[in-house]
């Protein structure tokens, strides 16, 4: 079985990771701060937002896996891994301006909170 979907979804998100990794280590030479934040708020948003990153992101993919491996409509994969991907990008830059609330950050992790429940109520519904 080919798993190009979910295959091309996490190629995507991987290079946006790494662009969140660059962006953190270019701060950490900026500022001289080699671990933590060092109280540089720049430097504290950015490390922020890779480890949200890290957090959200394998879970979602996971379970687009599961879908895409059990055959679930391509328009549905597709569907999910964008809202997952432009909510990646949305949260980084919402948070990148400000450490409070904002429209893309809020956004950005509805659309992530969007595909995590979305997949997991449609791989629970496949099972019956």
């Amino acid at each position: 079985m080919n798993i190009e979907f979910t295959t091309f979804y996490a190629g995507v998100l991987g290079l946006f990771y790494v662009a969140l990794s660059f962006r953190v280590i270019g701060l950490r030479k900026k500022y001289k701060i080699g671990i933590n934040h060092g109280q540089e708020k720049e430097l504290a948003r950015a490390i922020r937002v890779h480890g949200n990153f890290a957090e959200y992101v394998p879970l979602a993919l996971f379970l687009i896996l599961l879908l895409e491996l059990n055959q679930t409509s391509v328009w549905i994969l597709h569907i999910l891994g964008s809202m997952l991907f432009i909510g990646r990008i949305l949260h980084a830059l919402g948070l990148d301006k400000s450490a409070g609330t904002s429209i893309p950050r809020f956004i950005g992790m509805i659309l992530t909170f969007l595909t995590i429940v979305g997949a997991s109520v449609i791989n629970i519904a496949s099972t019956y």
